[in-house]
């Protein structure tokens, strides 16, 4: 079992926040949107498709997960559980995963990241604290970095490791797995397991992740972040992987060092495709510690 990391630095002063332009910021505290009286579940447009949304309501914080890549907001339920009823908790599936959001001639990461804004509109929330696993820590973490008078704060839940692991082989690698697979997905797809996405869809988006992930391209997204965010990390390989994961871990050290705003909240004994399921506990205590830092700061 790996030990868990608390506060590894001391964090410095944040510069005070202003509103986005567009906000509801007269109809809001410093961190809670209009509540919704009961919980809603819908489809929100965006572009050419539509995305189901689930919206807990209330006057609570607002929390946004974004999911693994080709996972889908039901892995946030032991969170959700946990966290309890005085938060306000905001989950979708992406497009075209789970069940009922709709295709799309648009699965790259940038329209992975407008949908994030598309979902905040559509329920009235202008300020509301990220958190994302795998996939969705990258979008998180870009989220935040774009969106400072905006984000409360950013979990990110083994992802956006800024680490240089696709190679050529690699690259080809994924294809041909993917390809692979192809035959049997289409019998999973009405279970939601997943996604109506073609077999190079899929790699394509998955060769795009390990482009972002290169050093030089996520290191300064990282470094621009200015809000609170905290990393909850993962142990060991996952079934399935490519391998490596222990590697890419080895890049936070030097993303905290260079940015005091990012800390490690925990390194926790599950692996990267359990974490969520057996740690859930870890990821709600980080978006407590982020929440209680933001009631910190200046109004």
């Amino acid at each position: 079992m790996q030990p868990k990391l608390l506060n590894i630095r001391s964090r410095n002063g944040t510069r005070k926040q202003g509103r986005h332009p567009h906000s509801q910021a007269e109809h809001m505290t410093h961190n809670r949107a209009p509540s919704t009286d009961s919980k809603w579940t819908g489809m929100v447009s965006i572009d050419d498709t539509a995305l189901a949304v689930t919206d807990t309501g209330g006057s609570g914080i607002p929390v946004i997960y974004l999911n693994g890549q080709f996972a889908t907001q039901r892995y946030w339920r032991h969170v959700i559980a946990d966290l309890g009823p005085r938060w306000r908790h905001i989950t979708y599936d992406e497009r075209a995963r789970g069940r009922k959001s709709r295709r799309s001639a648009d699965y790259s990461f940038e329209a992975a990241v407008r949908d994030v804004d598309a979902v905040l509109a559509a329920r009235g929330v202008d300020r509301a604290l990220v958190v994302g696993w795998s996939y969705g820590a990258f979008v998180a973490a870009h989220w935040a970095s774009r969106n400072p008078d905006r984000a409360i704060g950013a979990i990110l839940v083994d992802g956006a490791q800024p680490y240089d692991w696709l190679t050529e082989d690699m690259e080809q690698g994924i294809r041909k797995a993917f390809r692979r697979w192809a035959w049997f997905m289409p019998l999973l797809r009405p279970t939601g397991l997943t996604p109506r996405m073609t077999a190079e869809q899929m790699a394509n988006s998955n060769i795009e992740l390990g482009e972002l992930a290169r050093a030089h391209t996520l290191g300064p997204v990282l470094d621009h972040i200015t809000v609170p965010a905290r990393y909850v990390v993962a142990s060991g390989e996952s079934f399935g992987s490519q391998g490596g994961h222990e590697q890419i871990r080895t890049s936070l050290p030097a993303v905290t060092e260079r940015n005091p705003n990012i800390q490690i909240s925990a390194k926790v004994p599950s692996n990267h495709g359990a974490i969520l399921r057996k740690d859930f506990r870890a990821v709600a205590d980080a978006v407590r510690e982020v929440v209680a830092l933001d009631h910190l700061r200046d109004p």
